[in-house]
């Protein structure tokens, strides 16, 4: 789906290999432009350039990874390699499925700090079990002859010598291979994010990381408010309606007498707990004084009028 694939897919079919794509999806990709995002750029190459096409969404096993890195972690919460892995060896099974012969990536050397230096290509490869079977047309030249070009399924002269972290190279090619539509050339993933991967890391601290909590996590401010317990506000209108219909059997506030963010309070609250979320809501409505907060739950309707904790003062629970 990123610009980088999409080139080593069309080298590829340019010098005849036939190709099976394969595009993963996970709970923290970002690459969207407008209302397409890089599955679709995906599925349109694919049917542009007359391949077939396979999603591989990564759910659980993807979270167990990001709780548990065996090799670690990125500048945020991206265990990178280990996801690489994964991806690598849910392709190896398609590819002995499909009696193909090797796999084709877009990756750059050097374009990843993390997972895309030559060692890192090097542990990726040997942990998968794919030692010389993984080539990166892009990248070729830089790197040792793999089995395909040995055996001449392709031809290593017609390869690239791209390197490093900078696109232009790329971008040169997408307009002489005529692709003349693709998303963002970096892509992106949440977990790089360092305000996203500290939510990840509190989570996992309070054995709270599953799939469902995800979106909750991509939205608004959080507050921990004890133990198993989290209050979560909007940051504009279009999180607001996002967290008034996440809401649920938990607890949902809105201030009434002013303007100001929507908000859920999630897991178990006791009333001095809902008077430490309302007061942390005020805080962010509009005006000055007292402000009124609505609560309703399963069990619960009650309006109260409650004094602002300033911005300032609520650090110690701002997650």
């Amino acid at each position: 789906g990123g610009l980088d694939s999409n080139l080593a897919a069309k080298m590829m079919v340019d010098m005849g290999v036939k190709l099976m794509a394969v595009h993963f999806t996970g709970p923290f990709c970002q690459c969207n432009r407008g209302n397409k995002g890089c599955l679709m750029f995906a599925q349109q190459l694919s049917d542009d350039l007359g391949i077939d096409f396979e999603t591989m969404p990564l759910g659980e096993e993807y979270i167990d990874i990001v709780r548990e890195p065996k090799h670690g972690v990125g500048s945020g919460a991206n265990p990178c390699i280990d996801c690489r892995i994964m991806m690598f060896r849910r392709a190896t099974k398609k590819m002995h499925e499909l009696g193909a012969k090797f796999i084709v990536t877009g990756e750059v050397l050097g374009q990843r700090p993390m997972s895309q230096m030559p060692r890192k290509l090097t542990l990726i490869e040997k942990e998968c079990g794919l030692e010389g079977m993984i080539l990166r047309p892009l990248s070729a030249k830089h790197l040792p002859e793999t089995i395909p070009e040995k055996e001449g399924w392709v031809d290593r002269s017609k390869l690239l010598a791209i390197k490093g972290r900078r696109r232009r190279e790329q971008m040169d090619l997408a307009d002489a291979l005529e692709i003349g539509d693709y998303p963002c050339p970096s892509g992106g993933c949440l977990l790089t994010d360092k305000n996203f991967a500290r939510l990840i890391r509190d989570a996992v601290a309070h054995d709270e990381l599953d799939m469902p909590i995800i979106s909750r996590l991509k939205t608004g401010r959080h507050f921990r408010l004890g133990e198993g317990t989290r209050l979560i506000l909007g940051r504009d209108e279009q999180e607001n309606n996002r967290l008034d219909l996440m809401v649920g059997s938990d607890i949902g506030l809105e201030p009434k007498s002013c303007m100001g963010p929507s908000g859920i309070i999630a897991g178990p609250a006791d009333d001095a707990m809902l008077d430490l979320a309302m007061s942390i809501l005020a805080g962010y409505c509009d005006g000055e004084g007292k402000v009124t907060v609505s609560a309703k739950g399963e069990d619960l309707d009650v309006t109260r009028d409650v004094d602002r904790m300033e911005r300032d003062q609520n650090e110690e629970y701002h997650i």
